[in-house]
């Protein structure tokens, strides 16, 4: 038993140095995903109102006139497609998912732009395995939470071990989620 307490303080030390930034991602990700109906995780929007003069109706130059506007709002290379969503509104595509919204009576506008929100895009990026490499390094990482779940009840030993407080705690720790989806389901 004291050598199987001696590897599995070894392993459980040493793997867990290894995934601490693994689990640091998920973590972040897993928070922010959560919370994705208060907020987007992965993106933030910047809104610009302006108004312009440029005849925005449907005529044979207003391609031309868009990319004008454009010129003056934000940049020609963006520009993507457009339509009208109603008889007075004009919206224009641009690239990245942003798009700019026109009342062609008044002349008055909204930019909406998507900004990527840096650490949270990425580790959401993560999170969603995005190609078979990144997903056999997320079964490893599983397969290591198991083997910190296993080396855990021989780390600690007596009443604050797996037959003791440490029981008590896993017990509820796997308890509590099952009631949850018994409760939820």
């Amino acid at each position: 038993m004291k050598l199987l307490r001696k590897w599995s303080r070894i392993l459980h030390r040493d793997v867990g140095f290894f995934f601490i930034g693994t689990t640091l991602i998920y973590a972040i990700s897993g928070i922010a995903l959560n919370h994705m109906a208060d907020w987007n995780p992965n993106y933030k929007v910047e809104i610009n109102h302006f108004t312009t003069s440029i005849n925005l109706e449907k005529t044979a130059s207003l391609e031309n006139n868009i990319l004008n506007l454009l010129d003056k709002i934000d940049s020609r290379d963006n520009y993507k497609s457009h339509y009208y969503s109603n008889p007075n509104t004009l919206k224009i595509f641009l690239k990245g998912g942003s798009s700019i919204y026109v009342n062609i009576k008044s002349g008055k506008g909204m930019a909406e732009y998507l900004k990527r929100r840096s650490v949270f895009y990425e580790s959401n990026y993560l999170h969603y395995n995005p190609n078979r490499l990144w997903t056999w390094f997320s079964d490893i990482y599983a397969a290591a939470l198991i083997l910190f779940v296993v080396t855990s009840f021989f780390i600690t030993k007596g009443k604050h071990g797996i037959l003791g407080r440490g029981g008590i705690y896993t017990a509820l720790g796997i308890l509590i989620p099952i009631l949850f989806l018994i409760y939820y389901m």
